[in-house]
């Protein structure tokens, strides 16, 4: 019996450490996840910002979204939409659409549409296009995503929404047609679901309704 107590003793002990230890990689976890959301919540802000900057609204675009369901317009089974207005009247909505026609994978975008349509600016915000060529999307290594702004769906016309190797009016990139097609076909189904579904968007039809009952 006193031979086995040290056994028990260490077991003991062993167990202990193990629960600290794994009571200590999830606090880690929780820490390190928390930090992570915090960072993707700020870059966010920053690139909404840049996109419709803080003056021209008065209210809190992360705080003021809503999801819609558009996969066949959007890409994803759900897409987050911000809407930025000024007083009571919408100035953007910034849609995340999701590109699934890249070269390397899914590209996601912030697409940014004024009220009258047209566009605010567009952003990359993850993709897996090759290095060097299809990452040419992202403002860091070309300004080739500025050629969207102040575009609408009849700026260039429909016939313009392509690249200019397909008879359109956007570049594309020597060695990689692919990725920017992808984009331009994206950056089109996105305007044209605002143009489709404004008022859903901003709820304006709601607010009427609400309005209508008083």
């Amino acid at each position: 019996m006193r031979r086995s107590l040290p056994v028990i003793v260490s077991g003991l002990l062993l167990g202990l450490f193990g629960v600290l230890g794994a009571g200590l990689v999830g606090l880690s976890h929780q820490g390190t996840a928390e930090r992570i959301a915090r960072n993707e919540r700020e870059a966010l802000l920053e690139q909404l910002e840049r996109l419709v900057p803080a003056d021209q609204i008065d209210n809190d675009m992360l705080g003021d979204a809503i999801e819609v369901s558009a996969p066949g317009a959007l890409g994803a089974a759900t897409t987050r939409v911000y809407r930025g207005r000024r007083g009571s009247q919408p100035v953007a909505a910034v849609l995340s659409p999701v590109v699934t026609q890249g070269y390397s994978g899914p590209i996601q975008l912030i697409v940014a549409v004024r009220a009258d349509g047209r566009l605010s600016g567009v952003r990359v915000l993850g993709h897996r296009e090759t290095p060097g060529l299809g990452d040419k999307i992202e403002i860091e290594r070309s300004d080739w995503i500025l050629g969207f702004n102040g575009k609408s769906l009849l700026d260039p016309p429909a016939s313009g929404w392509k690249v200019r190797r397909d008879g359109g009016a956007f570049d594309q990139f020597t060695g990689a047609t692919v990725t920017p097609r992808a984009v331009v076909r994206g950056v089109r189904a996105s305007l044209e679901y605002f143009a489709d579904h404004r008022s859903q968007l901003f709820g304006i039809e709601q607010a009427q309704g609400e309005n209508g009952n008083d």
